[in-house]
Formats: structure tokens, C-alpha cells, sequence
């Protein structure tokens, strides 16, 4: 249904057709879905329309923001009749700040949708018909789990230091003092760092002229141990009395272990750049997961929810039903999150990762446990995969969000180990990738297991188990 401004609280509307629907307009929208980018899904006669801050059972109006043939997107304009499942966020800028997209979903249902993200990836993509999916895992708590947060920092109109999270859509700084989902040990560090680099009078990056000196404040906790590791990115290694305000640092906050600071020159949106030095205490914090003792640098890649990372892990090893004598391959490795704990309990590991820092972390943490059935090796796995000249037990594969190299799965078909397991942050192409490695026969999908990671968000992560035939 369509209205104009004037028209919003008109009791009868008429409907007109399908072709007069324009950019501009507001539309009447019954939200029956939510989509993997954490959209509301609704309908104008066959077109699908998407629409951010909305969830399944919310009637809204909706100023359409485009229109195509086929679908449309459009921005809430005012909520109708709302939801069972609407909640009131936890956060005062929830309505602007793009770090969460679902704080005003209670998180059943948030569970609920995620859950059924999966079955539809599955279904659709993957053209799976029998799931034996089980109950998504779940964070203890929807808030407080992110044991790291990394803060684009920016200086206000009147000068002030602000860090915090952009806005929905756009490069606009939302400032922030304390963050909801973040480890709550980590919220007294934010504004008092924000005041100390205020008084130490330090250029602040520019991103439209790219001048300025600081460009990210990064904080990181050991959910175990409690220690935190503060990192400053800057484009300049000379801060003023860098060295002073440290120590200082580490003096008011005693479980800050160390200061770092490292180096992004370049005018993109990476994060981290390639060096990173210890301006006071330690480079690394320590942690412990599943029973082995980590170093965590600045920049090591480590889930971010500690504790359902952990559980997942559990149920990995659980459907494995591990005897001890299996040769496991643990495909994008990394630091050895999941092949250190798992070399306990086989026979051999060999890890394969690309980042030569991440696996020589990787060495360090299995040097400091004791572990010494375990190798790595340095490439990417399309590479080193083809090349093992054995048939492992079990591949764990642990891909970046775009999946596998189709050489990968090649190569899986070709050797036919005969268990796999597929850790995958992205439910669509998982199940393109189970779906090349079953069509042929030669594998069956035995299980999966979803698990939130990222509550407060659409990212759902997933474990699938194949077995050979």
C-alpha cells in the first residue's frame, strides 16, 4: 500500500499499480522474514522489499530507497503495530551506531532466525532435503561477550577526541564511552584513554585528506586470565611522551600487561598494518582455551566470543568420537585454535595456514603446551593441500567467509579422506561447498551445528561433518 506524506494517517488508501511504485514513496509492509544481512523481508505485490531495524511480525511504513524490477529496499519510516519478538535495545545508540544490527530483537528469536538461516542456505543453495541440524549454541550472556574491540578514533567539530563505531551506512563517527556488547571490564578504559590522548594534544587521522597520526584505539581482554593489551594504530611512530603516558597506562590499570602500538600508513581501510612494537610491558596478553595456554598479539586473528568458540569446539571433538590414533589436517589453521587443543587427543596434527606471523604464534603456543605431534606449513591451502602425499583421517577445513578454493574441494574428491569437518562463518557458502563435495556421492552431510558467536548481529557460525560412504 502506498501513501504520501500528507496521506500517512488516511484511514482508506488506494492501492495503485505495481509500476507506479517510485523511490521517494511511502509503503505499508508486513515484515514476515529476516534476511542474512539482518534485514526485515515483506513484499509490494511480487516484489520482495528489504528493510533495515525491522523483524518478522512488524507492520511498518516504509520510505522506499530504490526500486528494481524485482524487489526494493526502503528505510523504516514509522512502526505501525510492533512485534512480538521487538525488544528495547540495550544500547542509547543502537538506532545509529552500525556495530549491531539486532539489539531490538529478543534474542529467542534471534536464536530462532539464525537457526532457520542455515536450514534455508542449506536447502536452497545447497539442495540438501534431510538436515539433521541440531539446536543452534548459545552465548550465556547476549551482551558482554566481544573480548576485543577495535575503535576508528576522529576528532569532533569542537575539537574533541570521540571513538566508536560508524554510523548505519555511512563513514559518520557514533562516539562512544561504553559499548554493551564489549567484555564490561574493558568500558572503564575507553573515555579515560579518549580524555589522555585529549591532553597529550595528538593529531588525529583524517580519512578525507589522509593526514593526522592516530587512526584506531584497540582493546583486547583474555576472557580467562583477564589481561588486557591496549593498541595504538598510527600512521607516525612519533607520538610525544608516548613512552610516559604508557606507564602510566599500565600503573592506573593493573590488568593492562601492555602497550603497543603499530603502524597503518597506507590511505585504505585495513586495520592493522604489517609491524607492531611494544611501547611498555608485553606484546601479548595470555589466555587460555580448551585447556591451552595462548599468546595473543594485537593483531592474532582469535574468535571473539571465548566462550562459545570453546563450545564449539566440544561439539567438534564430540562428533568425532576421537580414539587417538587419527592423522587430522586443520586447513586454515591460523594461530592453532582448534588444531592445539585437538592434538591432544590424536594421533598427529599438521596445520596449514598462509599468514607466516599466525603460524609462527601457532609454533610459540604449541612450544609453551608441550605439543609436539604437530607441524605447520606456510601457504595457502589450494597450494599445500595436493601436495601433503597422504590421505588424513580427518580435514578440518576453516575457511575466510568466501570459502574454499574449488582446488580444495578438488583435491578433497581426488584423495577422499574420511571424515571432513567445515567450520564456516558464512552460511551460503558453506552450503555451495557441501554441495560440490556431495553431489558426486562419494560423501554424506552426517550433521551440523550451528553456534552464535555474534549475538546482537545476523552472523551465525556453523560446523558441518561429512563422512565418506
Amino acid at each position: 500500500m502506498i501513501t504520501n506524506d500528507s496521506e500517512v494517517n488516511k484511514e482508506s488508501r488506494a492501492d495503485p499499480s505495481p509500476d507506479m511504485w517510485q523511490q521517494g514513496q511511502l509503503v505499508e509492509v508486513t515484515i514476515t522474514d529476516l534476511n542474512d544481512t539482518g534485514e526485515g523481508v515483506g513484499r509490494l505485490g511480487e516484489r520482495v522489499v528489504f528493510v533495515p531495524d525491522t523483524v518478522t511480525g512488524d507492520r511498518v511504513l516504509v520510505r522506499l530507497v530504490r526500486v528494481k524490477p524485482n524487489y526494493a529496499t526502503g528505510k523504516l519510516y514509522e512502526l505501525l503495530e510492533r512485534s512480538p519478538h521487538r525488544i528495547r535495545p540495550h544500547c542509547i545508540v543502537a538506532d545509529k551506531c552500525g556495530g549491531c544490527q539486532w539489539q531490538h530483537i529478543d534474542y529467542d528469536y534471534q536464536q530462532l532466525a539464525k537457526q532457520n538461516l542455515v536450514v534455508q542456505a542449506l536447502t536452497r543453495i545447497g539442495g540438501f532435503t534431510s538436515l539433521p541440524i541440531a539446536p543452534i549454541l548459545v552465548s550465556e550472556s547476549p551482551l558482554t561477550y566481544r573480548n576485543k574491540a577495535t575503535y576508528p578514533l576522529k576528532r569532533s567539530t569542537t575539537g574533541q577526541v570521540q571513538a566508536g563505531y560508524y554510523q548505519k551506512g555511512s563513514h559518520q563517527l557514533v562516539n562512544l564511552n561504553q559499548c554493551p556488547v564489549q567484555d564490561a571490564r574493558l568500558n572503564p578504559l575507553l573515555a579515560q584513554i579518549k580524555q589522555d590522548i585529549q591532553k597529550r594534544g595528538w593529531s588525529i587521522y583524517d580519512e578525507i585528506n589522509h593526514q593526522g597520526k592516530l587512526r584506531h584505539l584497540s582493546l583486547r581482554i583474555g576472557r580467562r586470565s583477564g589481561e588486557i593489551l591496549l593498541t595504538l594504530v598510527s600512521t607516525n611512530w612519533n607520538l610525544l611522551d608516548l613512552e610516559v603516558q604508557a606507564q602510566e597506562w599500565l600503573t592506573r590499570y593493573p590488568q593492562l600487561v601492555g602497550v603497543c602500538m603499530n603502524s597503518q600508513r597506507e590511505a585504505n581501510n585495513i586495520i592493522f598494518g604489517s609491524e607492531t612494537r611494544c611501547i611498555a610491558g608485553k606484546p601479548y596478553l595470555l589466555e587460555e582455551f580448551a585447556g591451552i595456554e595462548f599468546q595473543l598479539k594485537p593483531d592474532t586473528f582469535f574468535q571473539i566470543n571465548t566462550e562459545v568458540a570453546e563450545r564449539l569446539l566440544n561439539a567438534i571433538a564430540a562428533q568425532l568420537e576421537l580414539q587417538g590414533d587419527e592423522v587430522l589436517v586443520d586447513a586454515y589453521c591460523g594461530i592453532g585454535t582448534f588444531s592445539l587443543p585437538l592434538a591432544k587427543r590424536v594421533r598427529e596434527v599438521i596445520g596449514l595456514e598462509v599468514q607466516l606471523t599466525a603460524v609462527a604464534q601457532a609454533q610459540v603456543n604449541a612450544r609453551i603446551n608441550g605439543i609436539t605431534n604437530i607441524t605447520f606449513q606456510i601457504g595457502t591451502v589450494e597450494e599445500l593441500l595436493p601436495k601433503l602425499g597422504i590421505v588424513p583421517d580427518i580435514v578440518l577445513l576453516d575457511p575466510p567467509r568466501k570459502g574454499c578454493d574449488r582446488v580444495v574441494i578438488e583435491t578433497l574428491l581426488s584423495t577422499l579422506p574420511k571424515r571432513i569437518v567445515y567450520v564456516s562463518c558464512k552460511p551460503a557458502t558453506l552450503a555451495r561447498d557441501l554441495k560440490l563435495l556431495c553431489q558426486s556421492g562419494d560423501y554424506q552431510l552426517s550433521h551440523v551445528q550451528p553456534a552464535d558467536f555474534f549475538p546482537q548481529t545476523p552472523h551465525v557460525e556453523c560446523v558441518a561433518f561429512l563422512h565418506k560412504r
